[in-house]
């Protein structure tokens, strides 16, 4: 199973931080460094080190002060990021990086960070979201020396060329969520990944369950996409030093239980064993506080103990 940091650099975080955690992420032997892209925090509530940063200008620069590591976004949105410019923005980071680029994207959801910076929020943006996943794909996939043209309700593109080729056979498109049809629908029409989080492992079983049924049902092999899950980690040597990491990031140690990765390098362990069973390919291990290092050497060890 491979484990990739997931950070949220709009809590507050700094370029030198999130260069800081994605050089910790590759030194401690993770396969990759994933961020938010989100420029503030739905409840706008700033810390005294805040520092707006954009998500695809931020890999671009860790794809040249990294070697190994995977990078890419969980999940870009599309109502800020025109598919046909973010299919260019992650081909070149792709190509900066060796070919370690890869996309998370979504429909959209936080309404006051787009209020903030005067960017139009659709109230019906599902429809958006299969556009941009059919323009990705298909800029993507056009061949040298060709364009690709689409006609849809909400973007027009007239015989674009396609994005500079991946370095890698592909560029793996990460598809998320919790819906109970659409979701799935499109996660096995146009992903390389489905990805869920945050939910205890019954869900996660229901939710891995319905998406091999909507590949199954488009005569997709479900072998062919990846299942993976996102879940924040409150660690510690200790179950009361896991605890008091909980409290100070505003967590319930008791939730964190049942919907994170809370406890000892052990506990964690035996969950993230559990969800290999349930049919999980790739962990993300979600950090909130980037600044407390120690969290790193103990989900290795925990990721060690799990294999």
């Amino acid at each position: 199973m491979e484990y990739c940091i997931f950070v949220e650099p709009q809590l507050g975080m700094t370029w030198d931080r999130l260069l800081a955690a994605a050089l910790a992420t590759e030194a401690h032997g993770f396969h990759g460094f994933f961020r938010s892209d989100h420029y503030i925090a739905p409840d706008r509530v700033f810390t005294g080190d805040h520092a707006v940063s954009d998500a695809w200008t931020t890999l671009a620069a860790l794809a040249v002060s990294t070697r190994r590591i995977r990078l890419g976004t969980l999940v870009s949105p599309v109502t800020f990021r025109h598919p046909g410019v973010l299919a260019v923005q992650v081909a070149n980071v792709d190509a900066m990086s060796g070919g370690r680029a890869e996309l998370g994207l979504g429909a959209g959801w936080n309404a006051p960070e787009h209020e903030a910076y005067g960017i139009p929020f659709p109230p019906k943006r599902f429809g958006l979201f299969e556009e941009a996943l059919a323009i990705v794909s298909g800029l993507w996939g056009t061949p040298d020396g060709q364009t690709f043209s689409f006609q849809g309700e909400y973007f027009t593109l007239d015989a674009a060329p396609g994005a500079q080729r991946p370095a890698g056979a592909r560029i793996p498109l990460i598809i998320g969520g919790g819906g109970p049809s659409r979701t799935p629908a499109l996660a096995a029409r146009f992903a390389s990944e489905f990805n869920t989080g945050f939910v205890a492992n019954e869900v996660v079983d229901e939710r891995f369950g319905r998406v091999r049924d909507a590949a199954e049902a488009s005569g997709r092999d479900p072998q062919t996409l990846r299942l993976s899950i996102a879940l924040t980690a409150t660690i510690g040597e200790s179950r009361a030093e896991a605890d008091a990491r909980a409290r100070a990031q505003r967590l319930d140690p008791a939730a964190q239980r049942t919907s994170g990765l809370h406890g000892t390098p052990d506990d964690v362990a035996e969950r993230l064993s559990g969800l290999r069973a349930l049919g999980a390919a790739r962990v993300y291990l979600q950090l909130l506080d980037v600044t407390d290092l120690a969290q790193f050497d103990l989900l290795a060890e925990a990721t060690r103990l799990a294999g």
